[in-house]
């Protein structure tokens, strides 16, 4: 299942420099994980915000629930995610 999810990032600014830099590290490594993985299919970062665009391709609302709670960055942002469904017009096959 594919989904549409936005991510605003709302870091503390009162963070301590060597937390702040610990949780980047593992959100990019687990990110870049999930990439490999073919579950994070794509991302895009939204000029001039700490925020994203990406797309999740995942079995379930279930495991996409999952793998989101476990971003390191989790308890600092707010995410808004919608569920994807294939377009009759679409011409490309790899899509779905």
């Amino acid at each position: 299942m594919l989904f549409h999810v936005t991510m605003d990032v709302k870091i503390p600014r009162d963070l301590p420099a060597d937390e702040r830099a610990d949780i980047l590290a593992r959100e990019k490594a687990y990110a870049q994980d999930l990439q490999h993985q073919g579950k994070w299919r794509h991302i895009w970062r939204i000029a001039g915000q700490y925020a994203n665009v990406s797309i999740f391709d995942v079995r379930d609302n279930a495991e996409l629930h999952e793998l989101l709670s476990a971003l390191p960055l989790f308890p600092f942002m707010d995410i808004k995610v919608t569920p994807l469904l294939r377009h009759p017009s679409a011409i490309r096959d790899d899509d779905s």
